[in-house]
């Protein structure tokens, strides 16, 4: 009852309970309150799709899904486990993990650029009002038309000081923007800059390609993100996480259904992504897991409380294992009413009831099978972990990164010229111009040019000088963008590469 061709085992109910892989990409959502057995579910997943030839990407928020990386022990519970469900060929091994970190301590740096990240995200990120955000979006367009690449924050803050030196030139073509809306990014990116995203922001970027490898086995590498500290900046996980959910969509083709999806994506507290989130940055979010299947990812969404998920995205989760839910206030009742309600019923048991009765490793589990509908809920006990249940020590993850397929690829960040080398040569040149010596006076073709005062003539000339220099800037800049290729931004306004 192990994993077999084109599935995966979850655990035993009344019978084998598999996650069916022609239907993987079609999400799916691991609940349930603290204590229950949510991790160790996301990691017999991970196992799962590893074995079947599929890269996952996870986070690991409370630093004990390192374990994975390594072979489990045999421990009287898990072989007892073993035993209940009849799983008789229960063995341990290793996964093969990467691992990442945005502070590049506990893993791999990840870095995005700020171009590619876009206003829009960065605009949620820094929780811009909504006139800070037109700023920001004006921003933006002028680094895209003046061909500026703006890396890393550094190059956003020369950006911003650009644009509030140049506000009242480009109030016309863009709006007004004023140096008290630009103080107050540039102080909300300060906050940032405390919260450590400098170290997010920069290159090399990350390639997406990095994130779908598979080992000379033909095992899917687990990718496993150190978030024990990210998470303590709520708004940068969240944040990082959508932009990396966004970078999947814009970059991987269609590919429809596929036997077995290109890739799986975790998504854990996920409460972070929709707290306080607008409506329309919420239907985008619906959008994209709605289509983001037909390019082979599936998305699974880990979170204690069903209803952390809006209803627009939790009815595209096919694939459920609800963990226990407590019921004690009206909010937890909701919750166990509403997880009860997306089950498929099953004539044997109240529901409701036993998402508040359920163990320790033990869930209700409904998947989709033939032609795409959900099974009947089952109650489950979860198959055991394979790989080690708790965190790698310090000397065993080093050997893991070190060994790592993008070993030397991400470490050593990069600082090439962009927005703010560009933009400070141009104030030192400025700064460096001397007047034009006085002309002579006294004769008249000096002082009139066809009756008109030399002066006026000259000053309109350099108008038109300067105009035409503005309009070819804009035409390159709008072409070239900044790495020679017309900029296209995506459905939540990164840069599609």
């Amino acid at each position: 009852m192990s994993d077999s061709d084109g599935k995966i085992y979850v655990g035993t109910s009344v019978k084998p309970e598999y996650i069916h892989l022609r239907y993987a990409n079609r999400h799916g959502l691991v609940t349930g309150a603290t204590g229950t057995g949510k991790t160790v579910t996301l990691q017999i997943l991970a196992e799962g799709f590893s074995n079947a030839g599929v890269p996952v990407f996870c986070a690991d928020v409370k630093g004990d899904l390192s374990g994975i990386a390594a072979a489990g022990e045999p421990k009287d519970f898990l072989l007892k486990r073993a035993e209940t469900i009849g799983l008789t060929d229960y063995r341990f091994q290793a996964t093969p993990t990467v691992f990442w970190d945005l502070f590049g301590d506990q893993g791999h740096p990840v870095r995005t650029t700020v171009t590619e990240m876009g206003p829009l995200l960065l605009s949620r990120l820094l929780e811009l009002s909504e006139a800070q955000e037109g700023a920001l979006n004006i921003a933006f367009r002028l680094a895209d038309e003046e061909g500026l690449a703006i890396l890393d924050l550094k190059d956003l803050r020369s950006l911003l000081e650009y644009l509030a030196s140049v506000g009242s030139e480009i109030t016309t073509s863009y709006g007004n923007v004023t140096k008290q809306t630009i103080g107050a990014i540039q102080r909300r990116l300060l906050v940032l800059e405390n919260q450590g995203a400098e170290h997010f922001f920069g290159e090399p970027a990350l390639e997406i390609a990095d994130l779908m490898r598979i080992d000379r086995d033909g095992h899917g590498i687990v990718n496993v993100l150190a978030a024990d500290k990210l998470i303590s900046s709520p708004r940068l996980y969240a944040t990082f996480l959508l932009w990396l959910l966004s970078e999947l969509f814009e970059e991987l083709p269609e590919v429809g259904d596929p036997d077995k999806p290109k890739l799986v994506f975790f998504f854990d507290e996920a409460h972070l992504l929709f707290d306080d989130a607008p409506d329309a940055l919420i239907d985008k979010v619906e959008q994209v897991v709605r289509l983001i299947r037909s390019k082979g990812v599936g998305v699974y969404f880990v979170t204690q409380n069903p209803l952390d998920v809006p209803d627009k995205v939790l009815a595209q989760l096919g694939n459920r294992v609800q963990h226990a839910l407590r019921a004690y206030t009206p909010r937890e009742q909701k919750a166990v009413k509403t997880a009860a309600d997306t089950f498929r019923p099953n004539p044997d048991f109240d529901t409701a009831r036993v998402i508040t009765e359920l163990g320790v490793g033990e869930a209700l589990v409904s998947t989709l099978e033939d032609k795409g509908v959900p099974s009947v809920v089952q109650r489950t006990l979860i198959r055991p972990p394979a790989s080690r249940l708790g965190p790698l020590d310090e000397r065993e993850r080093a050997a893991v990164i070190l060994s790592s397929p993008v070993s030397g690829i991400y470490d050593t960040g990069l600082d090439r010229e962009s927005a703010y080398e560009i933009l400070a040569e141009r104030a030192r040149r400025a700064a460096q111009a001397e007047p034009e010596p006085a002309r002579g006076r006294g004769r008249k073709s000096d002082e009139t040019i066809w009756g008109v005062p030399r002066k006026d003539v000259e000053d309109a000339g350099m108008q038109i000088v300067k105009s035409f220099g503005r309009s070819l800037a804009s035409a390159l800049g709008r072409e070239l963008g900044t790495s020679g290729n017309r900029i296209l931004r995506g459905i939540f306004g990164s840069r599609r590469r």
